[in-house]
């Protein structure tokens, strides 16, 4: 938004100079809040960089008019048919957009929602429009170019042709040097190039007689390796026999020192065990194990079942013992009573 800055016009000189008319200085917040109220003596002062007057970019390529210079009429003219045409495409383009079909007589459109939720339209802002006219700078006419002035006189010296230079005699030295300083680098390069070459064949000579020595010493270092793998599994072989036939001894002497051992064991070992009554009549034991706990179990029932009659016999008794009390004391109150 462009400044509002109130013009005066000076009488006598025909140039315009532009101020801004005092104002109060309010105290300023210390927090952010709302603005006050604005007023008609209130003036906005916006940003200069959007102030038209200003001219933004480089300055160096822009065309500076004379003063006397007028528009042309065929740019003006080409200007127009321009904004014409633009005019008319965004015509065309708003009667080719699909619309919604005209309302019925009688009806109108408004405008509908179509969210998922309906929503208040509460963040709409005010907006106020507010411009002002300004009157437009000449531009400045072209700084004339600067030459300085002549000072001091024109002096020459005439020189004649061969005076100072014979091309043909001052040649021959340079010429002499230049020769024989390609010859000499040439050769040096030559010989450097020769050098490089015995370089590299013995190079390749060495390559060779080292990569021959390292495929013989890993020849031999393998053969080393193999053989030794060979002993040592030859070793180990040896090794797990000698165990094999160890326990193999051991195995047969302990069978029959086990055999000698066991001759005479299980004869006595029967014989203690009959003693002890490991070995038994299932008749006699199925009587001892069965039939005696079961004819218990039957024999404690019974006895229980005996018990408890008599317990019922003798409450029963104690009740009619009881009734029959009560009834004695109802009949003497009664008698007792009549009299």
């Amino acid at each position: 938004m462009t400044s509002v800055l109130p013009s005066q016009k000076e009488v006598g000189s025909g140039t315009y100079t532009f101020s801004s008319q005092p104002r109060v200085v309010h105290n300023r917040m210390k927090y952010r809040g709302t603005q006050p109220p604005m007023t008609e003596e209130t003036y906005n002062y916006g940003n200069i960089m959007y102030d038209r007057r200003v001219v933004r970019g480089s300055t160096y390529a822009q065309q500076i008019l004379p003063l006397s210079a007028q528009p042309d009429p065929v740019e003006i003219q080409r200007n127009q048919e321009a904004r014409r045409r633009a005019l008319a495409k965004k015509r065309a383009k708003e009667l080719l957009r699909s619309r919604s079909p005209e309302p019925v007589e009688g009806r109108k459109h408004i405008d509908v929602q179509t969210e998922l939720y309906l929503e208040e339209l509460s963040d709409r802002v005010e907006e106020k429009d507010m411009e002002c006219q300004t009157d437009a700078f000449l531009d400045r006419p072209p700084t004339p170019l600067f030459i300085p002035a002549k000072t001091g006189a024109d002096v020459a010296t005439q020189i004649l042709e061969g005076e100072l230079f014979d091309f043909d005699l001052e040649v021959k030295p340079i010429l002499e040097v230049l020769i024989g300083k390609t010859i000499e680098q040439a050769l040096l390069e030559v010989m450097e190039e020769e050098e490089l070459a015995n370089l590299r064949a013995q190079q390749r000579a060495f390559e060779e007689l080292r990569n021959a020595e390292l495929a013989e010493a890993q020849r031999l270092e393998e053969q080393e390796r193999r053989h030794r793998e060979e002993k040592e599994r030859r070793k180990q072989q040896q090794r797990e026999m000698l165990l094999k036939e160890k326990e193999t001894a051991e195995k047969v002497a302990a069978r029959a020192f086990a055999q000698q051992y066991l001759a005479d064991l299980v004869p006595s070992v029967f014989s203690s065990l009959r003693d002890n009554g490991y070995f038994y009549d299932p008749v006699e034991r199925d009587v001892e194990t069965g039939f005696m706990p079961w004819l218990m179990a039957e024999v404690n029932k019974k006895l229980e079942r005996n018990e408890l009659g008599r317990t019922i016999l003798d409450m029963l008794i104690r009740e009619v013992m009881e009734k029959r009390i009560e009834d004695y004391r109802k009949l003497e109150q009664t008698e007792s009573s009549d009299i």
